[in-house]
């Protein structure tokens, strides 16, 4: 590194342009990451690279998550204060395919309670209007209101 450069720059570099050693690093440190390898070692080992190699570069080595734009609806409701409620919301989101990401709930008060419900509607398989109909049937559902939808999220591309 020429002297002129702070340590701490960053820059992105396409990895075909880096020595084959910074993307196995990067390999390593997503099976330690996703559970795939229990130990640093077994990590290393599995992407093909010397545990010292791995200790070398681990904290230099970062993957780029690439926004992407992912239809991504969050709803805020009131539920009645009763065992199953938020259950059997969650599962109207499951029977027409999205992907709860997030739930937020406050601690009930006088009888209900707030929750934000924020989902993955790639794999809707209808209206998002057919979803917030579900939800406003299910038995203790008081309110149901459409908060937001498509924002930009980071999603982390397989590796």
């Amino acid at each position: 590194m020429k002297k002129d450069r702070p340590n701490n720059e960053l820059l992105l570099v396409e990895a075909a342009a880096l020595p084959e050693v910074f993307g196995k690093v990067a390999q390593a440190k997503a099976l330690l990451q996703s559970g795939q390898a229990a130990s640093a070692a077994a990590a290393a080992r599995s992407a093909g690279i010397s545990r010292s190699a791995f200790y070398k570069y681990k904290d230099a080595v970062h993957r780029y998550d690439r926004p992407q734009t992912q239809p991504v609806l969050t709803l805020h409701g009131v539920l009645r204060d009763k065992p199953g409620v938020l259950s059997e919301m969650l599962s109207a989101f499951a029977a027409v395919g999205a992907n709860v990401l997030t739930v937020f709930q406050d601690i009930p008060a006088g009888g209900a309670a707030s929750v934000s419900v924020t989902a993955d509607t790639t794999g809707l398989t209808g209206p998002e209007e057919e979803l917030i109909r579900r939800l406003e049937q299910v038995d203790g559902v008081l309110r149901i209101t459409r908060i937001s939808h498509k924002v930009q999220i980071n999603r982390r591309e397989p590796i």
